[in-house]
């Protein structure tokens, strides 16, 4: 079976626990914090998706970071997945759950990558094209990337919106060839 397909699973059963604990905010808040320690420390990561560290070691390092900082419920479901050996599956259930919060809350996750930072008219502009479009309230992140030399990239879940010079650079080099 897909390891997404577990996460999401697990993800679905945490999210039904939570809501029926009615803690959903404080797990996704938990999610939100397990994300963050990941991305800002990737030997974390490591060491939970190292099939050779033990898992009680795993459980421990867990216990340390998490225990006296997460809901009951979250620090539940690391002790199961640390019990059934797949820890490393956290990261893709918090992602999973996250996705599943956004539904439930009506929020659409986008992203721009965009030369220079924006401006707040640009950020409103682009907040506004994505809320009219779904229909939800919009999580905008933003990105900059100077090979995009003008214009912006928008990323919907798996949809790509690309405005840039370089994709319209690009495509006038292939009908050019």
């Amino acid at each position: 079976m897909a390891d997404s397909i577990v996460a999401y699973r697990y993800a679905k059963s945490l999210f039904d626990l939570a809501t029926e604990k009615n803690v959903v905010e404080e797990v996704s808040s938990d999610m939100v914090l397990f994300q963050q320690i990941c991305d800002e420390n990737r030997q974390f990561l490591v060491v939970m998706n190292n099939p050779i560290v033990r898992h009680d070691k795993k459980l421990g390092i867990l216990k340390n970071i998490f225990e006296n900082r997460v809901s009951d419920v979250t620090f539940s479901i690391f002790n199961v997945l640390t019990k059934k050996h797949r820890e490393n599956l956290i990261y893709s259930i918090a992602e999973e759950f996250e996705k599943l919060y956004n539904a439930k809350k009506g929020i659409q996750k986008a992203t721009v990558t965009t030369v220079t930072p924006l401006t707040d008219a640009q950020r409103q502009e682009i907040t506004a094209l994505v809320a009219k479009s779904t229909g939800k309230e919009v999580l905008l992140e933003e990105k900059t990337n100077e090979a995009l030399i003008g214009g912006y990239v928008l990323k919907l879940d798996d949809k790509q919106f690309d405005t840039s010079i370089r994709k319209k650079l690009n495509d006038l080099k292939i009908t050019l060839a």
